[in-house]
């Protein structure tokens, strides 16, 4: 279901430079993401479950209905996707609500990474390890 071209929207894109984060500013943009994220966690759901429902149990008759709201829903999840881009993060999955902020760490680019259920940004990824390379935010000070 998370490659059907109907559940994920594409990704957003911005014609601007990428901001980058530092950790504290990551940290001050949480309450909003956090609302977004959950938003799409929610919305990514019920995109999942209409999905489902369309292709296995929905009589004939029903499935234009379930349909338009599919594409509905789906087109809502794209604002999201586009609203969070417009923060200037990535999201990573739309399962658990895994977020990356670009980050910087001895000049080479980083990810601060963050997930929903997450406090405040407290992990950080080389750009090509993902998130299992997280280490505490704390190592970046050395």
């Amino acid at each position: 279901m998370p490659n059907s071209p109907s559940a994920v929207p594409k990704k957003a894109h911005s014609s601007k430079a990428r901001k980058h984060f530092t950790v504290v500013e990551a940290n001050r943009t949480l309450p909003l993401v956090r609302r977004i994220v959950g938003d799409i966690v929610q919305t990514h759901s019920l995109v999942t479950r209409l999905h489902h429902e369309l292709e296995t149990t929905i009589p004939p008759m029903a499935q234009e209905d379930v349909q338009n709201k599919l594409e509905a829903e789906v087109d809502r999840l794209h604002e999201y996707v586009t609203e969070l881009a417009a923060v200037g993060c990535d999201l990573k999955d739309y399962q658990t609500g895994l977020v990356d902020f670009l980050g910087q760490h001895k000049g080479r680019d980083v990810c601060l990474c963050w997930k929903l259920g997450e406090e405040k940004v407290e992990y950080w990824h080389e750009m090509q390890t993902g998130f299992a390379g997280r280490q505490p935010v704390a190592t970046l000070g050395e």
